[in-house]
């Protein structure tokens, strides 16, 4: 696999010598050394313009980020420790401060991250210390299990990195909310000389544009537009980074201390004080932040970094869900969903996740339906002119059952969507046509499927008495599975008419158009309570369109429904508990995002290098 036109091999085997001489020469060590004694310069240096100083300093950064990704793929971290100093009194031995010089390089990133103001000669070098830091963490990839102890995890968790926290989350934040472009190659490190400022510069000059190739475009030979998120390389890598660092498991006596900022984090405009408990807490302008996560959605970083706060943030949470311009963040994430196909399953996963958690408000549910949407292009099986949110919501999530039906026949895909239906149910106002047409046509689907399952295990069942010698497949299984699934729907249906059935004409002419359907399930013992009230409906209502004559038309049919639901006496249908799911994480969450986190990150900038061989976290695509 080549990321770009230097392949991971060539690097590997152009840097192992750095390996292995290292012991010998001390070279990693004094490097840092001197990046650590240039950043205390750096920000007088941004201050002043001093383009070669930074240029300088970044340069060397850039040199001890590729050699710690060969270092930390080639080695275990106590290895690498001892690679951090070197002593001129006895070669080749190390001293006991290695630890120190490791812990000062991350505070040093840390620093230089929050604390050097962002211009054009400074943007690379806050680039590069975003992606120093990820790669610091990436002894991750090289471990098939989650790892709960680590060397880096100590350092960031306790000790002099501990104060930062709060301030490299903000920042973090900050830098994805503005979604900085980068200045122009060549233009930004040294200014141009009107002589051309002779051999040495143009030398310099041709450096520096060369390794700014690499980060903005991916390397040698590739194509600029090749991947979207990389037009702000900082805000992607400070995004990657922040969801690294949110992901990290806590220490046996230390909760996750970037979690927690991430968690507590308030509104700019909130001036209650935080309370005494809430550590490393901070606030952050929320409308910039909403309007970010909104335009970004195309990522399935920024899906998680929403995910992320709308699960662990209750301020976060509260603001999204008090939003009239709620659209802007749902049309992106339904737009997600739409194009499964195209996108990978966390993808998805995290979009129906949000889904669910914003269902379980029930303002959001009642809020959708009044806002009306007008030619909704990218939605193509039907010219959709004018629909409410609501309405394209339950369109998309059923669309997104019947695809999860047909190919992946993910169960637990089917309970999250179907439980995001059911928390909506109630609310359902002024349902679209379609959209009524799909909920019977989705029931319609699972009815067939249920009949076909059931005929064959009669048939199973039937040659087994032949035949004792041939396992029997699960159909009860199956039927078991498919039943549930249709019991959730009729509950769906249920829930709406009884809480809203004079706000869903649309929705009982559906059901009458197709009554048929819900013959066999009367008598059947899995369904015969919660039918009652849907054949009551039924039956009332075909009642009084027989009384109204034959050959009807759709304006008429509907007109009698309206006037039906007026008159028909809300207590003669059957309550039923509320339908009300809530999303609960699994009890080990770490076994699935740590891996999706560092997935991501190998397919950024920042895993420009690493060998897709030498990954174990993850099973890499073929390609």
């Amino acid at each position: 696999m080549t990321r770009s036109g230097i392949s991971s091999s060539r690097f590997l085997s152009l840097h192992r010598p750095a390996v292995v001489n290292n012991p010998r020469t001390g070279n990693l060590g004094a490097l840092i050394k001197v990046f650590l004694s240039r950043t205390k310069e750096l920000k007088l240096s941004a201050e002043c313009q001093n383009h070669i100083f930074i240029w300088q300093t970044h340069n060397a950064l850039f040199i001890i980020c590729c050699l710690l990704k060969v270092f930390i793929c080639e080695m275990s971290e106590e290895e690498l420790q001892l690679h951090f100093t070197y002593e001129e009194k006895s070669p080749g031995s190390y001293s006991s401060d290695a630890e120190d010089l490791l812990e000062e390089l991350l505070c040093c990133l840390m620093q230089l991250i929050t604390d050097i103001p962002l211009l054009d000669i400074t943007y690379e070098i806050s680039v590069e210390a975003v992606s120093t830091m990820v790669v610091f963490l990436s002894c991750q990839l090289f471990h098939k299990e989650v790892l709960r102890q680590s060397i880096s995890h100590k350092y960031l968790m306790r000790g002099r990195c501990l104060p930062y926290t709060s301030k490299l989350v903000k920042t973090l934040l900050y830098n994805f909310i503005r979604q900085e472009k980068p200045p122009p190659p060549g233009a930004h490190v040294l200014p141009q000389q009107s002589d051309g400022g002779g051999l040495l510069y143009g030398l310099a000059s041709g450096v520096a544009t060369g390794l700014w190739t690499v980060f903005t475009l991916g390397g040698v030979g590739s194509k600029a537009a090749a991947t979207p998120e990389l037009s702000s390389p900082l805000a992607n890598q400070s995004l990657l980074l922040l969801l690294v660092l949110a992901n990290l498991t806590d220490a046996a006596d230390t909760p996750n201390p970037y979690r927690q900022a991430i968690m507590s984090f308030k509104n700019t405009q909130d001036s209650s004080p935080f309370p005494s408990s809430i550590p490393h807490a901070f606030q952050i302008n929320f409308n910039s932040l909403y309007t970010a996560l909104c335009e970004q959605q195309t990522s399935d970083q920024a899906t998680l970094l929403l995910y992320t706060l709308l699960h662990q943030n209750s301020n976060v949470r509260t603001y999204m869900l008090a939003r009239t311009d709620m659209e802007n963040l749902v049309l992106p994430i339904l737009e997600i969903l739409y194009h499964v196909e195209e996108r990978n399953s966390h993808h998805v996963y995290m979009a129906l996740i949000i889904l669910l958690i914003l269902t379980e408000d029930d303002g959001f549910n009642r809020s959708i339906h009044e806002v009306i949407l007008k030619n909704i292009t990218w939605y193509s099986e039907r010219v959709l002119t004018e629909i409410s949110l609501g309405s394209l919501l339950i369109l998309v999530v059923i669309r997104t059952i019947q695809y999860n039906m047909t190919r992946t026949r993910d169960k637990y895909l089917h309970t999250n969507c179907l439980a995001a239906l059911a928390n909506m149910s109630a609310q359902f106002r002024s349902l679209h046509q379609y959209a009524a047409q799909r909920i019977i046509s989705l029931f319609s689907l699972l009815s067939k499927k249920h009949n076909k399952v059931l005929e064959q295990a009669t048939q199973s069942l039937r040659g087994s008495l032949s035949s004792n010698d041939v396992p029997l497949p699960d159909y009860a299984q199956d039927l078991n599975v498919i039943e549930e699934v249709i019991r959730m729907m009729l509950e769906i249906i249920n829930s709406c008419l009884t809480n809203s059935l004079h706000h869903n004409p649309n929705l009982v002419y559906a059901l009458l158009y197709k009554r048929d359907l819900f013959e066999q399930f009367r008598t059947h013992p899995s369904f015969q309570d919660i039918m009652q009230n849907i054949d009551l409906v039924i039956t009332f209502f075909s009642s009084r369109l027989l009384q109204a004559g034959a050959e009807l038309s759709v304006e008429r049919v509907l007109e009698i429904i309206k006037q039906g639901a007026v008159a028909l006496p809300k207590d003669r249908l059957k309550k039923f508990p509320e339908l009300k799911f809530k999303y609960v994480e699994e009890e080990q969450p770490e076994e699935f995002f740590i891996p999706y986190v560092w997935s991501l990150v190998y397919n950024s900038a920042v895993g420009l290098y690493w060998n897709p061989q030498d990954i174990q976290l993850f099973t890499m695509d073929s390609d």
